[in-house]
């Protein structure tokens, strides 16, 4: 397992001579085996990555489908022994009651995830429900604390913030990493239909990126979700952003190439027409 600080000097090593950094989720084996293979810096797995590649949407990962930490732990038996040089991270629900944070933070260490991200989030929960949440003790600062943890532990902390006082809070708890999140990816067959436009979302992500960079000028931004789905709509939130160095796909890198490319497939193998492909 690569350490903190080798991932970070690896990860300013490619900024500086101009690539972009870029985080896949993985919600198989398989899929980590391929964003290794193609290149990916960070490999980051949830419970949505199971939830998705099973055909369902990524928010059932926010849904009470099943205990999302144990289903973290149940998948790393799967990930984590066929990646052998990516950082992988695990998606950890900060907001857990049924666990001592530090606790479970130390045995997410001890498996050899080399870090964390904050999900399932109550960043993607609105309205009243999550002014309940915040009212009861299940609110974003919980995970925001669970990044200070495992900063603390020195484990590499690549934590999901939605607005400029989270984009604040999560620099002062020492993350290394903010992913400005634009909410669930569109496209697809079962992507979001309801999403800011890339235009919005590049003054959104900037917005954030400034506010991080006020309290860690070292902090390193990516960008994820909502219209950000293909490679081009990346390049448009990097080409019209500041400061701003890569992307974390999810849906992104194995929902929607897995897709395409399965169906591609079997359309390819129906065209066949008496015994003759052509």
């Amino acid at each position: 397992m690569l350490t903190r600080q080798a991932s970070l000097e690896r990860m300013r090593n490619e900024i500086a001579v101009g690539c972009p950094i870029i985080g896949s989720g993985a919600g198989t084996g398989l899929s980590a085996k391929c964003a290794e293979a193609g290149g990916a810096d960070l490999i980051i797995i949830y419970n949505s990555g199971r939830y998705r590649m099973a055909g369902r949407g990524s928010l059932a990962g926010l849904m009470p489908y099943g205990d999302a930490n144990a289903i973290v732990v149940d998948m790393a038996s799967e990930v984590l022994p066929i990646v052998k040089k990516t950082p992988v991270l695990a998606g950890v629900c900060g907001t857990d009651p049924f666990r001592s944070m530090s606790v479970f933070l130390k045995q997410i260490k001890d498996m050899d995830f080399a870090g964390v991200q904050n999900f399932p989030t109550v960043g993607l929960i609105d309205g009243v429900f999550r002014a309940n949440l915040e009212e009861t003790g299940m609110g974003f600062d919980l995970e925001v604390e669970m990044i200070r943890l495992a900063h603390e532990m020195d484990l590499l902390t690549a934590p999901y913030v939605f607005d400029e006082t989270q984009a604040i809070q999560m620099a002062e708890a020492g993350a290394d990493i903010l992913v400005p999140h634009m909410g669930l990816t569109t496209s697809g067959t079962i992507g979001a239909q309801t999403a800011i436009t890339l235009e919005e979302a590049a003054q959104r992500v900037q917005a954030m990126h400034d506010s991080a960079k006020s309290v860690n000028p070292d902090i390193i931004v990516l960008c994820h979700g909502g219209p950000i789905a293909t490679a081009a709509d990346a390049a448009y939130i990097l080409k019209h952003t500041s400061g701003v160095v890569g992307f974390f796909g999810a849906s992104s890198m194995e929902r929607l190439p897995t897709e395409l490319a399965m169906t591609s497939n079997m359309v390819t193998f129906k065209s066949i027409i008496g015994g003759n492909y052509t």
